[in-house]
């Protein structure tokens, strides 16, 4: 085969998946300024997208594949990942067809794509990055990092990345990373999407204190195993950590047993099961290393 047919080939196959995979994707309209995307989840009409491109929580739209509109309500959203979930007011959906991160490698041909209006528009482009769990800035637990070279437009936020194949790897968001084009791997979608339908919101714990990250005396280090802790900068008046008798200057070693290191292990302690119940955390106060149970709140 010559290399022009065989970039025509390409070019047709590429053409092929866009047109496969629109009929999953719809046009969002919940906000003022230009409409965005979002992916189809179920047949019944199940449509996960952006949180940030959801600026309202009702007088909300979807625009079908087929140039039709329909009234959508918000299910839930969570903006620490940056997802939202609206029911549409119709069925008879073309359901995404998901693959998993791990499938990917980096550069892998992938797709964006997007319907900000009647149709749908396409950026290539290739995976740029692969990476472990990662936390956004607002504390959500992302599953994988996943980042790639693709052009996002005004518009694509809520929309899919899809590998040639036409499979859906994620959620483009324009909201996680400035000047960055990372996506949300499926596995998170999923497990947010379930939180949502189940709650309505994903439930964040909360203690109610401000640290930062220090070392441990030599001796602590020896005795507990590790060589940093959280200590406490400030303590939020009426908070679960001032009702416990937590105090400026204690430094956080563990939560339920499992050591503190850094921030993000305290943020992936205050899991949602968690609100409500005590919880052990050890600290140091005064080089002294002490137990003290707090009732994990909940985070607005």
């Amino acid at each position: 085969m010559s290399d022009t047919n065989t970039l025509t080939a390409l070019s047709n196959g590429l053409a092929d998946t866009v047109e496969a995979a629109g009929q999953s994707i719809v046009r969002v309209d919940a906000r003022d300024r230009m409409p965005a995307t979002g992916i189809v989840w179920s047949a019944d009409g199940l449509i996960v997208t952006s949180h940030h491109v959801v600026q309202r929580d009702d007088s909300i739209s979807v625009g079908l594949p087929d140039g039709s509109a329909v009234a959508a309500t918000l299910v839930g959203r969570d903006p620490t990942t940056d997802v939202a979930l609206l029911q549409a007011d119709a069925s008879g959906f073309t359901p995404a067809s998901w693959v998993d991160a791990s499938d990917l490698k980096v550069g892998h041909l992938v797709l964006a794509l997007g319907r900000p209006g009647r149709t749908v528009q396409a950026t290539l482009g290739v995976v740029s990055a692969l990476g472990d769990a990662w936390r956004t800035g607002a504390g959500g637990a992302i599953d994988r990092y996943l980042q790639t070279d693709v052009v996002m437009y005004a518009g694509f936020s809520g929309g899919p990345l899809v590998n040639v194949a036409g499979r859906v790897a994620g959620l483009n968001s324009s909201a996680l990373a400035r000047g960055v084009s990372v996506t949300l791997p499926a596995a998170t979608v999923r497990r947010v999407v379930e939180t949502l339908l189940a709650h309505g919101k994903v439930r964040r714990g909360y203690l109610g204190v401000s640290t930062q990250r220090v070392r441990l005396p030599d001796t602590l280090v020896e005795q507990l195993g590790q060589e940093t802790g959280l200590l406490i900068g400030a303590v939020v008046p009426d908070s679960p950590a001032e009702r416990a008798g937590l105090f400026l200057g204690d430094t956080i070693v563990a939560v339920a047993g499992e050591p503190v290191r850094h921030h993000d292990d305290l943020l992936a302690k205050l899991s949602g099961d968690r609100v409500g119940q005590p919880v052990p955390i050890r600290i140091v106060r005064g080089g002294q290393v002490s137990d003290v149970a707090v009732v994990v709140g909940e985070r607005e």
